[in-house]
């Protein structure tokens, strides 16, 4: 299995995430929400904004914990199991899909009226060429994206510096036409315009520092777009008369229009373009990462995890594009984009409802770089949200996803390769609650989550992190000096590695007054080098009651390490990483508490660095 590269900075993720938004929500969406509620749409898409903030929290904190391809996906299924794993799944995928294909048909709808072509076929070629930028190298792809986004917020801007000037005041009289009521039957309408927002956490394994870069992205995006819609509605109702904005399409190019003649209107007919331009690039680019998550677990076939010299997923991507060309020619765009706004919505809750199963699971191996704030009550305000404005999505919506459901559950049970339910938080904080002796969940999610949180942090590599893990555990609990360690540590590496236990005893005895000094934090880290022995090993002693030493002072944990002489570069690697390791203040305690082997070696794996502070032993 082949992983991504890690080329996206703060811009990239901002630009996709920005550009995801921007569509048919600002340039088509104002005049069927005002027709709902009248001058109070300008409301409308401040709380749909608002509504997403809590999600906003919880996705942040799950996609610093598993930056993994496939974003919302790769945690709802650990949360949750690969039965509503493949839901979500499917349902990310298609949702981000029909989204890029009604961008395509916007897009094809400009350039129809220059080029005598058929919509779908002018929309394929489009499509065509996305598909082929996104093969080149997903930083190729985000760069048109930075390019766009910044071409796209200039131009609204612009309209709104020109149109200010001309707002008439009385347009906003009466401000709310069907009551508060009104207003949110409208939220729901027009949240749509926001569901491309957490679609950037998908791209979380091509992220650089994600731990900091996914929540600036996520937070800066969300505030950019509801300042940009407030100012460009604003702008809109207020020139606009009611009577025309109610019944058009295009209502910002009438507007346009209006304040600064052809050119002005040529200038958002620009603007709009290169949205549907970034939101069709940035959702194939994002949607093509949910197969590639989903074939990794096993729901979708093992050849869509395949990538090019560029590290670019080229199955799924082109996967994606099949999908959305046959979605152009067969499908009923406008049913299916309410039915992907309605599992958008489900996937919202299963978000904040993923925080709560993490966090009470007490996975020690969780461990976000960001955490939500106001827990539970921000998830609680999620949730509710979220079925506030599934009610307001519709019987028939409804209907339709649960069809899609339908769909997704016999897909699990006929065609996924791997169907096993232990490796969820959900049976993790069942298995806390209900007895504390009885185990029902393995430990594949835990060893899971430490591999993410490992590779997220980049402290240890590869050659590293297998001498750890294979590393022998002595458990002591009397108290041993630390000459009685060394004779036992030796007798152990010559049953482990084959010699006889004086080899190791000897190389002991001859640095004895070097390795005792090594001492830090309470962390003994003694080692030799052998020309004898073929590989670095490793012996993680723990003492209870602690090593004496023979001045008298003691430690608790000690790392011995046995290492051939031709791989001094590779032992001294090892080295660094451990006294990065013992940084961690509370590390000794973590270790003494730890309740087996297996604990006691992802202690080691998860410590943190925590060099400002000062430990006492």
């Amino acid at each position: 299995m082949d992983g991504l590269k890690k080329t996206l900075g703060f811009w990239d993720v901002l630009a996709v995430a920005v550009g995801a938004m921007i569509s048919s929500g600002l340039f088509v969406l104002p005049g069927l929400a005002y027709a709902q509620t009248g001058p109070s749409v300008v409301l409308s898409y401040i709380f749909a904004g608002l509504a997403c903030i809590p999600t906003l929290f919880s996705m942040a904190e799950l996609a610093t914990a598993m930056p993994k391809a496939g974003g919302d996906y790769f945690y709802i299924m650990r949360g949750f199991g690969p039965l509503l794993g493949t839901l979500s799944g499917f349902s990310s995928w298609f949702s981000l899909s029909l989204k890029s294909a009604f961008a395509l048909i916007g897009m094809a709808a400009y350039i129809a009226r220059i080029v005598p072509l058929d919509l779908n076929v002018i929309a394929i070629c489009l499509c065509l060429f996305f598909v082929i930028l996104n093969l080149l190298g997903v930083k190729e792809a985000t760069r048109l994206q930075l390019f766009l986004v910044l071409g796209l917020a200039i131009i609204l801007l612009l309209y709104f510096g020109i149109g200010i000037s001309s707002i008439n005041l009385s347009f906003f009289h009466p401000f709310v036409l069907n009551g508060i009521v009104g207003i949110f039957k409208t939220t729901a309408f027009v949240f749509i315009s926001y569901a491309g927002l957490t679609h950037m956490v998908s791209l979380s394994e091509e992220i650089r520092d994600p731990g900091k870069n996914i929540p600036r992205a996520l937070f800066t995006s969300l505030v950019f777009v509801v300042i940009l819609y407030s100012l460009v509605i604003i702008t809109t109702v207020g020139i606009l008369p009611g009577t025309i904005l109610k019944s058009s399409l295009t209502p910002i190019s009438d507007t346009a229009r209006i304040i600064g003649g052809r050119f002005m209107e040529i200038l958002i007919t620009t603007a709009a373009f290169l949205a549907f331009i970034s939101t069709a690039n940035a959702g194939i680019m994002a949607a093509s990462r949910y197969p590639l998550g989903m074939s990794r677990d096993g729901i979708l076939p093992e050849f869509l995890t395949k990538t090019n010299k560029f590290k670019v997923p080229y199955v799924s991507v082109l996967t994606t594009g099949l999908f959305i060309a046959f979605s152009l020619f067969f499908l009923p765009l406008e049913l299916l984009i309410k039915v992907a706004s309605c599992m958008l919505i489900i996937l919202y809750l299963f978000a904040n409802l993923g925080v709560v199963f993490f966090r009470e699971s007490r996975i020690k191996s969780y461990k976000p770089s960001f955490y939500s704030p106001f827990y539970p009550y921000m998830q609680v305000t999620g949730v509710l949200i979220g079925i506030f404005l599934l009610i307001e999505m519709g019987s028939l919506i409804v209907f339709l996803t649960l069809l899609f459901m339908s769909f997704s559950w016999l897909w699990y049970k006929l065609f996924s390769r791997r169907r096993g339910m232990g490796n969820t938080a959900l049976l993790y904080m069942l298995e806390r609650i209900i007895s504390k002796d009885k185990e029902l969940a393995s430990e594949k999610l835990h060893e899971e989550l430490a591999h993410i949180v490992i590779e997220r942090e980049g402290l240890i590599d590869a050659t590293t992190l297998e001498i750890i893990k294979q590393a022998d555990v002595l458990d002591i609990e009397e108290a041993i000096t630390i000459d009685d360690l060394f004779d036992r540590v030796a007798v152990l590496l010559a049953e482990r590695l084959k010699f006889k236990p004086e080899l190791f005893l000897n190389a002991f005895k001859k640095r004895r007054e070097v390795l005792v000094n090594i001492v830090e934090r309470g962390v003994a880290i003694p080692h030799i080098f052998l020309r004898e022995i073929e590989r670095t090993h490793m012996v993680l002693v723990r003492a209870r009651n602690g090593i004496i030493y023979p001045d008298g002072k003691k430690v608790w944990v000690a790392f011995i390490l046995v290492g051939p002489a031709t791989e001094r570069e590779a032992h001294l690697k090892v080295l660094a990483v451990i006294a990065e390791i013992v940084q961690d203040c509370d590390f000794v305690n973590r270790c003494l508490v730890a309740e087996n082997e297996e604990e006691l070696i992802f202690n080691v794996l998860l410590a943190e660095k925590d060099g400002e502070n000062s430990c006492q032993y």
